[in-house]
């Protein structure tokens, strides 16, 4: 038994959604395209099941922020698949792929072959037993990475209200839970190894404007130990949780957000993979010419940093489906993938967006004792990252343009001076008209630039798109 595709997404999440629509746009007629998903619902936006979601009043439920609603576009119902014929394959898991073949095999028996592949796996939660600590299975300890997830943490939630609820991890997910753990009325103390919330992101100063707004919220924090283990009841119910430190405390429910790991398990050994992902070019194209990974499980060239990276966000997710779907359909006009890594986060009445890279020198500017703050990083004497609290709309876009533009950084002291004031007129500066420098390839070559200078971007969008013709021409095989 068997069916056969032009066109198969693999997963469910929020990357299939995007290309989905993308594909529409581009004129795929009904019955091109399959999405094969485990969740048994269309995709939806997954941030939504952090924020919204778990609100104890109004709160977001499907179909409200099925795709495409986060980037303010079409909501993508189930009405919406059918009336453009795309085949949907939801609850149902693929127990193997073999990609020289191109045939997926579904837990039921079904066999689906397809043409081209895009791989939107995603992600999974990394389960405490990965850690040596028992005790997932308890009926009150939660994890968030999908829909039922999401439900069954609200279910625990409400009957713990006036509680103790101990947040394993002080990543995304502890942050935000913590958030909604306290709107809903419930005791929250947050337990992670690192020294600081956010550790990956966040410096000790942004960090310490952080911790100081959850403890005002009545939020406590042990850092630096980890869970040891869990008291459970006869009812199967977490009582208490143990910490490595020897610290107890009670708990009436336990949400776990210590990490995720991408679903690359089907195509080991099949395709080259790179920074725990599946490694791809700058069309998102695996080391197989068929086959395009997308979202949490791809790891591509940013070209900003000159190297790969695997980025765990939602923007990537939405952005990487689109770029791969223009490759596919329309090779000879789509240029390589050209990324600023972005990162956000709403929380109680804060708000933040990050951009660029976390390396190097950082430069702290604003009022961190108000509602409006930010930081620089710089690295190799360039603006490599920047991050701002409690921005406008103009501030933020100018935060991620100067950041794309990576200005010369001469004086951290000035730069420090100017905070949010620098990135502001560099965003405002228009760029010079200066012809790019061409290789004997046809790539376009990026000349070193003073302070706030861009690229002139229609000579450069012009001179990739001839090469990606030549190059899609060739197959584009590694």
């Amino acid at each position: 038994m068997g069916r056969a595709f032009t066109y198969v997404i693999l997963g469910g999440g929020v990357a299939a959604g995007y290309a989905a629509l993308e594909f529409t746009k581009r004129g795929i007629s009904h019955g091109e395209l399959c999405i094969i998903s485990e969740e048994p619902v269309v995709p939806y936006e997954r941030p939504a099941l952090s924020k919204g979601f778990l609100l104890p009043e109004a709160p977001s439920r499907l179909p409200s922020f099925h795709t495409c609603v986060g980037a303010n576009e079409e909501r993508l119902t189930p009405k919406w698949y059918k009336e453009h014929g795309i085949e949907l394959v939801l609850g149902t898991r693929v127990k193997s792929a073999d990609v020289r073949r191109k045939t997926l095999l579904t837990a039921t028996g079904e066999t689906i072959s397809y043409k081209i592949l895009i791989i939107a796996t995603g992600a999974r939660a990394l389960q405490l037993e990965e850690f040596g600590v028992a005790g997932s299975d308890a009926e009150n300890v939660c994890y968030l990475r999908d829909l039922a997830d999401a439900t069954r943490l609200v279910d625990v939630m409400q009957s713990c209200t006036g509680g103790n609820a101990v947040v394993i991890g002080g990543g995304y997910i502890g942050m935000e839970c913590a958030a909604s753990l306290v709107i809903n009325k419930i005791n929250v103390t947050m337990v992670f190894p690192e020294a600081h919330c956010m550790a990956r992101l966040f410096t000790p100063k942004i960090a310490s404007y952080y911790e100081d707004y959850y403890k005002s919220k009545g939020v406590q924090f042990i850092k630096g130990t980890a869970l040891s283990s869990f008291d459970i009841d006869d009812s199967g119910k977490v009582t208490a949780v143990t910490l490595r430190d020897g610290n107890r405390l009670p708990a009436d429910m336990v949400v776990v957000g210590i990490g995720i790991r991408p679903n690359t398990g089907l195509f080991e050994g099949q395709l080259t993979l790179e920074k725990g992902g599946i490694k791809v070019n700058g069309w998102m194209q695996s080391s197989n010419s068929s086959v395009y990974a997308v979202g949490d499980v791809a790891a591509f060239p940013v070209k900003l940093f000159g190297e790969t990276r695997r980025l765990e966000h939602v923007d990537s997710a939405r952005k990487s489906a689109r770029h791969a779907v223009a490759a596919i359909m329309e090779p000879a006009k789509t240029s390589e993938f050209d990324y600023l890594p972005f990162f956000y986060s709403r929380v109680f009445t804060l708000s933040w967006q990050f951009y660029g890279d976390s390396v190097g020198e950082v430069v702290h500017y604003g009022d961190f004792s108000g509602s409006t703050f930010g930081a620089y990083w710089v690295s190799k004497g360039q603006l490599v990252g920047s991050f701002l609290e409690g921005g406008t709309k103009e501030e933020y876009e100018a935060i991620a343009k100067a950041t794309k533009l990576k200005p010369d950084i001469e004086d951290l002291a000035e730069l420090e001076r100017q905070g949010l004031g620098f990135a502001l007129a560099v965003s405002r500066k228009p760029p010079p008209s200066q012809p790019p420098e061409v290789s004997s390839s046809g790539l376009v070559l990026q000349k070193p630039m003073y302070a706030w200078h861009a690229t002139a971007g229609v000579i450069v969008a012009a001179s990739v798109a001839v090469f990606a013709y030549w190059y899609g021409r060739r197959r584009r095989r590694w």
